[in-house]
C-alpha cells in the first residue's frame, strides 16, 4: 500500500510504514515539507496496520539538510520574547513521532542538520551510513539557536559536554564519533546499511504489538520519571501485558519451540526472531 504527500512517498508492507523524503535539491526543510511530516505523523499513529516506522531519503546526499533559513528570515519580531506556555508546532511534530505507539526508525545517509538531525533525535533509533553520515547543528554560527528541541533531547542522547561541542562548535561530526557518542545507534557500510533497518524493522513488526507498545512507553518513562516511579510504571506495565491476549500464547510458543532448553538459549537472539515469523 502507497501513500503520496507532498515531499514523501510513504510505503506500507508487513507492518512497516516506509517514509521516503524528496524534496530536491537538498531536502531543505521547507514549511511544505513540514507539513507532510507533521501530516504523515498523524495518520501513521492512527493506522493499526502499522507498527513500525522507518524514515529515509531518496537523496544519498542529504537526509534532511536543516529548516529553511529564509523561513525563519519572516519570523515574527514584533514585541518582546515571550516563553510560550504550550509546545510549538515543530516540537509537536518531534513529539508525535517520539510518543506514537509505534516504533519510530531514522535511516541517515549523507547529512543531516539543523532541524533534519532535531527529528532524527526524537526517534526511537538512528543509524547511519559510515561512508557518507555528516551531521552539523549550524544555528549558533547564524546567531540563533537549534529551536526544535536540539539543545534538550541532544543532551539527553550524548551528553551536556558533547552536545555543547556539537551546538555551539557548529561542526561536522562524522559517523564513527556520532555511534561512538551515542547519536547512532549504529555506523554500518553501503547496503548493509539499508538491509539492516529493514530487517530489524521487519523483525520489531512481528512481536505481539502491545508488547511493543508498552515496552517502548516503559523506555521513554526512564527519562521522563525519577527512578521510584519509573520502576513502578514498568512494573504497572508489566502487570498490563500479562493480560493481555497475546502474553500467554507467545510464552507458550516460546517453551513449545525448546525454550529454557540448552541448545535453544545458546541461540536466543535468532530463536525470538524465528519464533514470529510466520
Amino acid at each position: 500500500m502507497t501513500y503520496d504527500y507532498p515531499h514523501l512517498t510513504v510505503t506500507v508492507r508487513d507492518g512497516v510504514a516506509t517514509v521516503l523524503i524528496d524534496n530536491p535539491p537538498i531536502n531543505l526543510m521547507t514549511s511544505g515539507l513540514f507539513r507532510s511530516l507533521a501530516k504523515v505523523s498523524v495518520d501513521l499513529s492512527k493506522d493499526d496496520e502499522v507498527r513500525v516506522v522507518v524514515l529515509r531519503s531518496a537523496n544519498p546526499e542529504f537526509f534532511i539538510a536543516h529548516f529553511d533559513v529564509t523561513a525563519i528570515l519572516e519570523f515574527p519580531t514584533n514585541g518582546e520574547a515571550v516563553e510560550e506556555p504550550e509546545l510549538g508546532g515543530f516540537d509537536r511534530m518531534c513529539e508525535a513521532y517520539r510518543t506514537m505507539d509505534k516504533v519510530t526508525i531514522v535511516e541517515l545517509r549523507g547529512r543531516v542538520g539543523g532541524g533534519g538531525a532535531e527529528l532524527s533525535s526524537a526517534c526511537d533509533m538512528r543509524f547511519g551510513d559510515l561512508e557518507t553520515f555528516q551531521w552539523n547543528q549550524m544555528e549558533v554560527p547564524l546567531g540563533i539557536l537549534p529551536g526544535g528541541g536540539g539543545t534538550q533531547r541532544i543532551p539527553r542522547l550524548i551528553g551536556i559536554g558533547r552536545a555543547m561541542e556539537v551546538v555551539l562548535g557548529a561542526d561536522d561530526v562524522d559517523a564513527e564519533t556520532a555511534e561512538r557518542w551515542g547519536f547512532l545507534n549504529r555506523a554500518m557500510s553501503g547496503d548493509s546499511l539499508s538491509a539492516y533497518v529493514d530487517a530489524l524493522a521487519t523483525r520489531i513488526a512481528s512481536f505481539p504489538p502491545a508488547a511493543v507498545r508498552e515496552a517502548k512507553r516503559a523506555v521513554n518513562a526512564s527519562v521522563e520519571r525519577s527512578l521510584d516511579e519509573g520502576l513502578k510504571y514498568e512494573s504497572y506495565l508489566f502487570q498490563v501485558l500479562l493480560r493481555d491476549v497475546d502474553a500467554q500464547p507467545s510464552m507458550r510458543q516460546y517453551l513449545d519451540a525448546g525454550g529454557q532448553t540448552r541448545d535453544v538459549e545458546l541461540r536466543i537472539g535468532s530463536v525470538m526472531g524465528e519464533l514470529f515469523d510466520t
